[in-house]
């Protein structure tokens, strides 16, 4: 049987009294593009920054590649955080970086590559998302759906397999939604990446998923996972 690239397994988690979900299962298999749903405040983002490893379960476990990055400490936990290239939703980018700078940063700080193959390597990233012609801009020169670009190319840096991108369409007018889904769809058919996407952008969700998961925050559940058709046409939710 083939090791799901992420395995979350009842997963309860929240912030001091207050409890974001509870028992939450559920697998992520390589190659997939899997979204998050839900309503405001159900922990769309925070499941996230769980499986990213910033953030501390109250119980349950959290594998990637079969390794637990719940129980992983000091190297081990840094080792698998670096599989995981992360998207946020503000883009995130450094507003006093170029964009090519932006996209070397993980280069600088977590690789001992020669200043010549990490310009490479930052450049390739750039090119995969069609920012080649941005590479010298500052990031308050950008359009939304460029510091969207720029920061995927940037959690692209480091070489791992797997994207969470968090409310990658957000803000964005329709044409430039869908043109980065596209994207998004490309690097998964041409790289073979694994995607896991907060989102709450119909358009997005029906254009980008395999599957989809849907929180509740009524009832602090994961209450249903399918492909979006399945989860449309039988929830009252979507």
């Amino acid at each position: 049987m083939v090791e799901p690239v992420v395995r979350v397994e009842h997963l309860k988690m929240g912030y001091g009294s207050r409890i974001l979900l509870e028992d939450a299962s559920f697998e992520v298999q390589r190659g997939e593009v899997m979204v998050i749903l839900g309503g405001s405040g159900c922990g769309k983002s925070s499941l996230m920054k769980h499986i990213i490893g910033l953030y501390e379960p109250l119980a349950g476990n959290i594998y990637i590649e079969g390794e637990n990055i719940v129980t992983a400490v000091g190297a081990a936990r840094a080792r698998l955080q670096r599989k995981l290239g992360v998207m946020y939703q503000s883009g995130a980018l450094f507003g006093s970086m170029t964009v090519l700078d932006n996209v070397r940063f993980p280069l600088d700080e977590f690789t001992d590559l020669d200043e010549d193959a990490k310009l490479l390597t930052a450049r390739m990233q750039l090119r995969l998302v069609e920012l080649s012609h941005a590479e010298s801009l500052m990031p308050a020169e950008l359009s939304g759906g460029m510091l969207k670009r720029a920061a995927i190319a940037r959690a692209m840096a480091l070489g791992g397999s797997i994207l969470l991108l968090d409310e990658p369409s957000a803000g964005l007018d329709p044409i430039t939604a869908a043109n980065l889904d596209q994207t998004i769809l490309s690097l998964r058919r041409n790289l073979g990446f694994t995607c896991i996407v907060v989102t709450h952008e119909l358009n997005s969700i029906f254009a980008i998923a395999d599957r989809a998961i849907m929180l509740d925050p009524k009832s602090r559940r994961l209450i249903a996972e399918g492909k979006p058709a399945e989860l449309r046409d039988q929830s009252t939710n979507l």
